[in-house]
């Protein structure tokens, strides 16, 4: 991976409740140079971490569905205090409320590289 194509110094909160596809997002990022916050797989504990962050977040990734609740209420937070975010999740764009159609997506499973790409641009 070329250096241009790092998350080096990025700091990435990951919301993610299933256990397994959490540690393969973490690694992932990880391996791409970012330093990961949580992961989280609640909405309460996700809008926490936001609120928390005063300001060290550059950026996250949501899972849509969270132990069955919507993650948008984290997206809300996120929009709030201007850090970019993408979702990853099963659903398709059509699905999505109108609201958040215009956030990148990235279907599970989801190609790693494509998913480093797109929060490399968000970095630059």
């Amino acid at each position: 991976m070329a250096e241009a194509d790092t998350l080096e110094g990025f700091r990435i909160l990951v919301v993610e409740d299933d256990f397994l596809v959490a540690e393969v997002l973490i690694d992932i990022l990880t391996d791409a140079g970012a330093q990961v916050v949580g992961p989280f797989g609640w909405v309460d504990e996700g809008v926490d971490a936001v609120k928390a962050s005063d300001g060290t977040l550059d950026c996250a990734v949501l899972d849509i569905n969270l132990h069955g609740f919507k993650s948008y209420p984290i997206a809300d937070a996120l929009k709030a205090h201007n850090i970019p975010f993408v979702f990853t999740t099963g659903y398709s764009g059509e699905a999505l409320p109108d609201a958040y159609r215009s956030f990148p997506r990235y279907e599970k499973p989801f190609n790693p590289d494509r998913l480093i790409n797109g929060l490399v641009a968000i970095k630059h």
